[in-house]
């Protein structure tokens, strides 16, 4: 194997395709700094080098330098202007920046020199899906699967854009489609048994979920619907596994799923600040409980002397650090983490986090731990009927818990905090349909001076 010391500048006589090779096997394998230093070592011996100018940029996007990634490849594009391939990644670079408008141009460019580029007419599709054009979505996706019904993230794809707009049927028949060329698909199992679950056929997304723990036995996503459908084995809260792995395998996509289903959360959480605070002043510790991506950050930072967010997945908080909003990011189990901080915050948020816990218990008690004296609590549950759940909470089949407002409350009160306001809300759409909750509000209580 070529080293990177036998590549060094003055090795004039540095076999340049051994070079590259090296430096994408290393890529590939997922070591970015030794890659990092090989593409750059061969752009030093060969500054116009479009492939090495390429492949770093798309190093780059994956560091999170989107900045960078785009100036490296329209280098490698002004090195080689006939690589559809370097279009279509500058297609994905400008997605991930709020670019549309430049990566649809470069996506149909890439499409102009290689119409045989399903990945690109893939891309369009996703980006027409999240640009309100679900028509010509639609239509990009068919053609995928048309012309490659192999092709499975055109599937997925297709069946997330019909789920959203309520053509369950639709959804459910690509998933099957998907899985007779693809039976192992873990992402086609999950959509098919969410799609079972709103037609409510719930005997037969147990069957899915069955037939996947046959082949994959243990696997959380698996275990955790299967409780969902049948409600057998319930747990608490969604199991920590189950929780990562959902959201690392989202994070990419997260923001702009969440755009197409209309999430309100985020300007949820800054609705009830408003009610509940005087006009932001950048003077409190804020903590973002279950902060994702960070789309809660530029909504908290007026009011955060100090912002810091915590959450379980690490691939969601990898996309938060890139917003470069926070002034502490902490990978933790929510309740842990708020526990150890004993009266460290004067706010704490927790946006369309608690739909994965069901009882409530602990965290309102490790909340009001970590909440100064008259210190501010605000969160969202989605909403179950007063009447219809003896417990409180019940794991619904979509696999998140729904919550009784009066339990939601009892349990404020037991842990020592002071309900301050419970509003009704919609927090989403799911299946073309508003998914209802509660934006509640806390406070901890003030100090009282001894007499």
């Amino acid at each position: 194997m070529t080293t990177v010391s036998s590549l060094s500048p003055a090795a004039s006589a540095v076999d340049l395709g051994d070079a590259l090779k090296a430096a994408m096997q290393a890529h590939g394998q997922g070591q970015l700094d030794a890659a990092q230093a090989l593409y750059q070592q061969v752009l030093q011996l060969q500054p116009a080098q479009a492939d090495a100018l390429h492949l770093l940029g798309v190093l780059q996007a994956q560091r999170g330098d989107h900045a960078r990634a785009a100036e490296l490849i329209h280098q490698a594009i002004a090195a080689n202007p006939g690589e559809a391939m370097f279009h279509n990644n500058l297609g994905n670079v400008c997605v991930e920046t709020g670019r549309f408008d430049e990566a649809q141009a470069s996506y149909l460019r890439a499409l102009e020199l290689d119409g045989a580029r399903l990945d690109a007419l893939n891309n369009l599709g996703v980006l027409w899906s999240r640009s309100g054009r679900p028509d010509e979505a639609e239509q990009a996706l068919l053609r995928v699967v048309e012309l490659a019904p192999d092709f499975q993230d055109a599937r997925q794809n297709l069946a997330n854009l019909y789920l959203r707009a309520g053509r369950v049927g639709e959804a459910v028949q690509q998933c099957c489609d998907g899985l007779i060329v693809a039976p192992r698909n873990a992402a086609l199992r999950r959509l098919l048994g969410t799609g079972y679950t709103l037609q409510g056929r719930n005997d037969q997304a147990a069957e899915v979920y069955r037939s996947w723990l046959a082949a994959e036995p243990g696997h959380p996503q698996a275990l955790f619907h299967l409780a969902a459908c049948t409600g057998q084995d319930v747990p608490e809260r969604a199991p920590d596994a189950y929780v990562q792995g959902v959201f690392d395998s989202f994070a990419q996509s997260f923001d702009a799923k969440l755009a197409s289903l209309s999430y309100r959360a985020p300007e949820l959480m800054l609705q009830a600040l408003a009610r509940q605070s005087d006009a932001p002043a950048k003077q409190w510790r804020v903590l973002d409980a279950g902060c994702g991506t960070g789309l809660c950050a530029p909504l908290l930072a007026p009011y955060a002397a100090w912002l810091a967010g915590v959450d379980l997945s690490s691939g969601m908080l990898k996309k938060a650090q890139q917003r470069q909003a926070y002034d502490e990011l902490i990978q933790a189990d929510l309740v842990a983490c708020l526990a150890t901080r004993v009266a460290d915050f004067d706010v704490i948020v927790s946006a369309d986090t608690l739909c994965y816990f069901g009882a409530l218990e602990a965290f309102a008690a490790a909340a009001q731990v970590a909440l100064r004296p008259g210190g501010l609590l605000c969160f969202t549950v989605e909403a179950s009927d007063e009447g219809g759940v003896a417990a409180g909470f019940c794991l619904q089949a979509n696999g998140r818990y729904s919550h009784r407002r009066s339990y939601v409350q009892a349990v404020l009160i037991a842990a020592g905090l002071v309900p301050a306001e419970t509003v009704p809300e919609v927090l989403r759409m799911e299946g073309g349909e508003p998914v209802q909750g509660w934006l509640i509000s806390a406070r901890a209580p003030m100090l009282v001076e001894p007499r």
